[in-house]
């Protein structure tokens, strides 16, 4: 592994056999994304989607999660240039994260700046420690945030508040995150919190949570007869794994809570 990576792709197994993945953004002193992370995080979740793990954990180093974006990355670039950069973020970085077919956690365990929240964004679960703080501060540049953030924010808090949380280019504590269903939970110790649910995700029916992410996402781009129409098929390709079918022996002999998975 090069040391100077600003990215760290760790594997480890639970102790029920499971992989768990943790990718930790490792960019001192204030992680910015620059050129470098990037690169480092596309060339990261090109690994994870040819070989995707059975949960995933995202988390950073140092005192902050991410002071923001290296604001050289947008110098002097002409609007083709600036829709060709979002362009690029999204195929390579937000919709391949979105589209891992395993539960995906991001633990926050301080300020969490423009680019590094709206990945979060596009993370299944959010978890803060409660001296995070969160914020979409583009417009000290001009800028609105355009890797997902407003749209994603919006669909986790509702489109007024977005729009408040956008516009004022405010701070937000990780409780008002919480209190607005942006935040799943708020942990004193982030770093165990976020290991455990990622490890216990990763114990679970796989598949199941792979079909739960293709159901969700249905809905989002469509609503809910869209994922009506697209919920038999994607639940009924279930009845043909081994896990299900092992957890419905499980429970008709022993109970519920038994079953062992194995993610196929």
């Amino acid at each position: 592994m090069n040391d100077t990576k600003p990215t760290r792709l760790e594997r480890t197994t639970t102790s029920g056999g499971a992989e768990v993945a943790t990718l930790t953004l490792a960019h001192p002193p204030l992680n910015l994304f620059d050129k470098a992370v990037l690169d480092a995080l596309t060339a990261d979740l090109t690994e994870l989607t040819a070989r995707p793990p059975r949960a995933l954990l995202l988390r950073a180093e140092g005192k902050v999660v991410s002071g923001g974006v290296d604001v050289h990355v947008f110098d002097g670039l002409t609007p083709d240039q600036g829709a060709d950069l979002w362009r690029t973020l999204f195929a390579r970085i937000i919709h391949p994260l979105e589209a891992l077919p395993c539960p995906v956690v991001f633990a926050a365990h301080g300020l969490t700046l423009t680019a590094a929240f709206e990945i979060a964004l596009a993370c299944d679960i959010i978890l803060a420690a409660p001296r995070a703080k969160f914020g979409l501060v583009e417009t000290v540049v001009g800028l609105t945030p355009s890797m997902g953030g407003p749209q994603r924010l919006a669909e986790r808090a509702g489109s007024g508040r977005a729009r408040e949380f956008v516009m004022t280019g405010d701070l937000y504590d990780a409780a008002t995150m919480a209190d607005w269903g942006v935040v799943n939970a708020v942990h004193e110790d982030i770093e165990s919190a976020a290991r455990n649910l990622t490890r216990r995700l990763a114990d679970g029916p796989t598949r199941a949570h792979a079909a739960t992410k293709r159901i969700i996402e249905a809905w989002r781009s469509g609503g809910v007869a869209h994922a009506d129409s697209v919920t038999p098929e994607v639940s009924g390709q279930l009845f043909d794994t081994d896990d299900l079918k092992g957890a419905v022996r499980s429970f008709l002999e022993v109970g519920p809570g038994k079953a062992s998975y194995t993610g196929r």
